[in-house]
């Protein structure tokens, strides 16, 4: 199973998101667990090459299985595991083969394209404390079909 880890990184009224190119769609800087890696050393290194800023002291405020489905048939299942931070160094890079870079206002993220899920993911994840621990399911073409989400208060279930 493939594993992700990324972060939302929050500086005062602002959290800064990468645009991908392939749907335009915004995504919280990460990617691709390597082979005997930590999340932590995952978030770092990845965060790192996609903004050429280091983190300090992420913390990890969501786990998420995503599953593909087409029809009854799982096609694909993925974790994702999204840090929070609101503390960094270093300059954030002009180009970046990942797509755009952006600093966004904080109450304007909701109204940005995104994939389905990650909708609830920014906005509780940059405004909450609660770990945030879910499940996203969607069809092959991004649709999403349903999600459950919990957080040690509350169950979100959709």
């Amino acid at each position: 199973m493939q594993r992700v880890a990324n972060c939302i990184l929050r500086d005062r009224n602002r959290v800064l998101l990468l645009q991908k190119p392939r749907r335009g769609w915004w995504a919280a800087p990460g990617g691709k667990v390597e082979p005997g890696e930590t999340l932590m050393e995952t978030v770092q290194r990845e965060f790192v090459e996609e903004t050429g800023l280091t983190l300090i002291q992420p913390r990890l405020r969501g786990i998420f299985t995503i599953c593909v489905r087409d029809g009854d048939q799982l096609v694909q299942e993925w974790m994702m595991f999204t840090f929070y931070a609101d503390r960094y160094t270093g300059s954030l890079l002009r180009h970046t083969e990942e797509g755009i870079l952006r600093w966004h206002p904080v109450d304007t993220i909701s109204q940005l394209p995104t994939a389905p899920g990650d909708r609830f993911v920014f906005d509780r994840i940059a405004s909450g404390q609660d770990l945030l621990i879910g499940r996203f399911t969607y069809t092959p073409s991004e649709e999403l079909i349903d999600y459950t989400l919990h957080t040690e208060t509350e169950n979100i279930i959709a």
